[in-house]
C-alpha cells in the first residue's frame, strides 16, 4: 500500500493506495494550529492538532485504527510544489514528520515542476542577465502532477491515442494552462512560483515588474507578498476567492473578476497555442475546470476562431467528451487525479511497477 500526503500550509490531504491503484481511502487533517479536524471517509471529527506533526501523527493512528498498521505500507509518497533545476523526476526523500514516526518506511516525492522540465530554455529563462538567472530566476512550472496525470488519462478516456498538440487547462483556486507537444510541456503560464499566469483565487496572474516594486514601496516587501499571492486575483476584483461566492454574490464586480478570469484564461491560451504550433485538442481538468460549465464554455468560445465548438448539453451534463458534433477540435474533461499519479510515480520508484 502507498500513503499519498499533499501537504499544504495548514492541512494534510492523505489517499491511500494499493498496489494496482485503486484508492482504499481518503482523508484530510485541516486547520492545523487552529479549530483543527481530522476527516477520514467522509467521517468529521474536531480534535486538537496544534502542528503538522500532530496532524500526521492523528492520521497514522485512524489509519491504524481500520488495521492498515504502519509495517504494511510500501512506502509514503509526498507531493512537493517546487524541485527547483535539479528534480525533474520522482526521487527518494526524507520528510522531517514522517521520519521522526516512522524511520524505517521508505518515502518518495514527486515534484510539481517535474513535468515541465522539458520546456526549452527559449521559454524557461527570464531575458536576465548570468548573475541574477545564478539566482534561480527562471520559469519552473507548476501543476505538474495534474498536468502528467492528465497525458495518462485523457488516451484512455477518449479511446484514441494522446493528441499531438494538446491544451490542458488546469482550472481551480490556482490555476495554470500548459501546451502540451508529443506528451512533453513546451510552455506553461506559471513561471519562478505559482503567481504568474492566470488571474486566480487569491493570486494577481502576470503583472508588471515595476508595478511589484511600487508595490513594494508603499506596502513593505511582506506586505506586497501577501497582496500578490493572498489579497488579489478573485478575491481582490470580486470580494470573493471562490467562484460559486462571486456567482451566488453577483454584484457588477463579481461579474467583472469572472470575466477577467476568462478572458486570461482565453488570452493566455492563445500563447501556449503558438508555442505548440497549433492545436489537435483541448483538456480542461481542477476542481473548475471541472465543474463550471460556464467557464467551459465561456473559454471554448474565445477559441471559436480556431475551430473549437462545444455541445451544450454534453458540456452541461459534464462530458467527459464536450466537443459538438460539427468542432475542428475535440474538448475533454479529464478528471484530477494527482494523488493516483503520486502513487504511480511512487511505485515506480520502489521498482514495483
Amino acid at each position: 500500500m502507498i500513503l499519498v500526503l499533499n501537504t499544504g500550509s495548514s492541512s494534510i490531504k492523505f489517499s491511500l493506495f494499493d498496489a494496482t491503484l485503486a484508492e482504499a481511502l481518503s482523508g484530510i487533517a485541516e486547520e492545523i494550529g487552529g479549530a483543527a479536524r481530522l476527516t477520514v471517509a467522509g467521517v468529521a471529527q474536531d480534535q486538537p492538532l496544534p502542528d503538522h506533526a500532530a496532524a500526521l501523527s492523528a492520521i497514522f493512528a485512524a489509519l491504524e485504527a481500520r488495521g492498515i498498521a504502519l509495517a504494511t505500507l510500501s512506502a509514503v509518497a509526498h507531493r512537493v510544489v517546487h524541485g527547483g533545476a535539479h528534480f525533474s523526476a520522482p526521487c527518494p526523500a526524507a520528510i522531517r514528520a514522517v521520519t521522526a514516526i516512522a524511520p524505517d518506511l521508505a518515502q518518495t516525492a514527486s515534484f510539481d515542476t517535474a513535468f515541465h522540465a522539458t520546456v526549452p530554455d527559449v521559454a524557461a529563462r527570464y531575458a536576465l542577465p548570468p548573475e541574477a538567472e545564478a539566482l534561480g530566476l527562471r520559469r519552473y512550472g507548476f501543476h505538474g502532477n495534474s498536468f502528467a496525470s492528465l497525458v495518462e488519462t485523457l488516451p484512455k478516456l477518449s479511446g484514441t491515442p494522446l493528441p499531438t498538440r494538446l491544451l490542458a487547462l488546469h482550472l481551480g483556486n490556482g490555476a495554470s494552462l500548459c501546451a502540451i507537444r508529443e506528451g512533453q510541456s513546451v510552455a506553461t503560464t506559471m513561471g519562478y512560483s505559482p503567481l504568474s499566469g492566470l488571474t486566480m483565487g487569491t493570486r494577481t496572474g502576470d503583472i508588471d515588474g515595476n508595478a511589484v516594486l511600487r508595490l513594494a514601496e508603499a506596502h513593505g516587501i511582506d506586505g506586497a507578498e501577501a497582496l500578490l499571492n493572498r489579497k488579489s486575483g478573485l478575491l481582490g476584483l470580486g470580494g470573493h476567492s471562490d467562484k460559486r461566492a462571486l456567482l451566488a454574490d453577483a454584484p457588477p464586480q463579481a461579474r467583472f473578476a469572472i470575466a477577467h478570469f476568462r478572458y486570461r484564461a482565453v488570452r493566455h491560451a492563445g500563447s501556449m497555442i503558438a508555442a505548440m504550433g497549433g492545436l489537435d485538442a483541448v483538456a480542461f481538468t481542477g476542481g473548475i475546470g471541472e465543474h463550471d460549465p460556464d467557464s467551459r464554455a465561456a473559454i471554448c468560445d474565445g477559441l471559436g476562431w480556431l475551430g473549437v465548438s462545444i455541445n451544450p448539453e454534453a458540456n452541461a451534463s459534464g462530458g467527459p467528451a464536450l466537443h459538438a458534433a460539427d468542432s475542428g477540435i475535440p474538448i475533454w474533461i479529464v478528471p484530477a487525479e494527482e494523488e493516483r499519479q503520486i502513487a504511480q510515480d511512487a511505485l515506480g520508484v520502489l521498482g514495483i511497477v
